[in-house]
């Protein structure tokens, strides 16, 4: 549904998502990339020579089912490898045989196409993942080891940090006037009109984050006659700190740093402060990756015996192509244009991994969906830059598989991964029965196909490269997993394993032999918990299993 005012009836991006999605996903090397004077190097896609089809699904008014699906079939018809897809439902996510991603995606194995979906930008909070049918690709965010300083120094001294990408002339050492309306809920969330100039001109006001975008609020400080910003995190934000090309000299602090100036504002008779920006910093001092905290999680919304997201990459201040139609904030007083922009999102996160999928279908053609997802989730890893568990920004806490899935990617190790969990449309079907959809709704996902439910078991034994276990009254539950031998022809794997607490796990056999390559062996894993009263257990509880030849993991 387009406007004729303002949308093109073309591929044309006039938004920029289109734009630095794509090039993240397949862009050409770029030498003297950059923004502004931020990030500044070579650019280049994950699969640069890789070929991108653009196809259209979203308009000033929306992203509509119809379109979605008619770009998912015209792509499949059109013989692409990789469906990248940075779009998703809002709020919680729908039953499959209502969600078009997932009704469009299963058309899409079926023909052999990796679909891979951004799992939502809707964290910190549980059960936010969405494109979580178990035949997507989904893909949660995670930061990297570079940052935008720009620090807050107040007139007592103090130096608070944050970040940000306001290439503009910067305030200088003197400090100037700050103040905060507290007083009024959209004066203190700095709304579009409502800060009174004749009490903000000249001065560097403090904005809570939240309800409007953070970028317009900066907007609004500016039409109002002030100097700058300061974005102050709540409770809900935390810690997390996302750089903005801000329209006038602003930072972004986090929730500590923001109850202190709050705390300063309000104690002195003539607050003031001034920002100084730092430019680009790099390197292993930087803990990263670690999990964004608006990066959406699970647990799995529709069958909890599935973990969902599957992955996390890099979706924190990622720089990548952008539209010369609209400028870097996209509001419509910005009338910058540039060729780069530097912005976050599991939209961002996701064409990482769909350009790495593209990489393992070139290096492994015969590979199905679920075998190069397979390979990317099994090699993944759990670790920061310093050896230590990833964090989770919005608590700066150890994070989970419910918040990073199986780990972060790791390209290298993915293109071979000695085995797979493979799975076809048949595999899909069972689990369809098993969550309890009747032949009549899974006809709506997977048309075309005879279903017979008669055979369905648990959820959680699909053929899925994660286990989640979900006791109820059931004190023991048993899945099995078959693995496919894509390293060498003769290898012997043996199992071992991390137990959560209170939970016996075996694996049998615990040693798998394989004499060829492709070939496929079965083994089966229980879970018995021994705790007398499971309701006073620390739940969840995590652990693994891994299978090792010696020189595959």
């Amino acid at each position: 549904m387009m406007n004729g005012t303002t949308d093109l009836l073309s591929p044309r991006d006039t938004d920029g998502h289109g734009t630095h999605t794509a090039s993240t996903a397949a862009g050409a090397a770029v030498p003297g990339a950059g923004f502004f004077s931020y990030a500044e190097g070579e650019a280049r896609g994950m699969a640069p020579l890789a070929r991108i089809a653009a196809y259209k699904i979203c308009w000033s008014r929306g992203c509509f089912d119809s379109d979605i699906l008619a770009a998912m079939d015209q792509a499949v018809s059109d013989g692409v490898d990789i469906i990248s897809l940075s779009v998703g439902a809002t709020g919680s996510a729908p039953d499959y045989d209502y969600d078009s991603i997932a009704i469009g995606a299963f058309g899409a194995i079926r023909s052999g196409v990796l679909v891979s979906c951004s799992a939502g930008n809707s964290g910190p909070e549980p059960k936010t993942a969405v494109n979580i049918a178990p035949w997507i690709l989904t893909v949660g965010a995670s930061t990297i080891d570079r940052e935008f300083p720009a620090d807050v120094i107040l007139g007592d001294g103090t130096v608070l940090g944050g970040v940000s990408l306001y290439s503009g002339n910067p305030l200088g050492s003197d400090r100037l006037p700050l103040v905060y309306q507290a007083e009024r809920y959209s004066s203190s969330l700095c709304l579009p009109g409502s800060l009174d100039p004749t009490i903000v001109a000249g001065k560097i006001v403090l904005c809570d984050r939240g309800f409007n975008a953070r970028v317009e609020k900066g907007s609004s400080v500016k039409e109002a006659g002030g100097a700058g910003m300061i974005l102050a995190n709540t409770a809900e934000s935390g810690e997390e700190l996302v750089a903005d090309a801000h329209l006038l000299p602003a930072t972004m602090v986090g929730h500590t740093a923001a109850k202190k100036i709050r705390r300063y504002a309000g104690s002195v008779a003539s607050p003031n402060a001034t920002i100084a920006f730092r430019g680009t910093v790099t390197g292993r001092s930087l803990s990263a990756p670690q999990v964004a905290a608006f990066s959406s999680r699970g647990p799995h919304f529709i069958s909890p015996e599935i973990i969902k997201p599957d992955v996390v990459a890099p979706g924190v201040n990622i720089l990548a192509g952008w539209t010369g139609f609209a400028g870097p904030t996209g509001l419509d007083i910005d009338s910058r244009r540039v060729d780069f922009n530097i912005i976050s999102g599991t939209s961002m996160a996701c064409p990482h991994v769909s350009g790495l999928a593209a990489l393992l279908r070139k290096a492994h053609p015969g590979w199905s969906p679920a075998a190069i997802k397979s390979a990317l989730m099994t090699t993944a890893y759990a670790v920061d830059n310093s050896g230590s568990p990833i964090k989770d920004v919005a608590f700066g806490t150890e994070s989970t598989p419910f918040v990073h899935g199986s780990g972060h990617v790791d390209p290298n190790k993915a293109l071979n991964p000695g085995l797979v969990y493979d799975a076809d449309v048949s595999d899909y079907l069972v689990y369809l029965c098993a969550v309890g959809y009747n032949p009549e709704r899974i006809a709506v996902i997977a048309q075309g196909e005879t279903v017979d439910c008669s055979r369905f078991g648990n959820p959680g034994n699909l053929n899925y490269p994660s286990f989640s276990v979900v006791f109820g009254p059931q004190l023991v539950i048993q899945y099995q997993r078959t693995v496919t031998n894509v390293g060498p022809s003769n290898s012997t794997y043996e199992a071992s394993v991390s137990v959560p607490s209170h939970v016996k796990i075996t694996v049998s056999p615990s040693r798998l032999s394989f004499a060829a390559t492709d070939q496929k062996l079965t083994y089966s894993i229980k879970f018995e918990l021994w705790a007398e009263s499971p309701g006073e257990l620390p739940w969840p509880s995590f652990g693994y299993i891994v299978w090792s030849d010696g020189m595959h993991s």
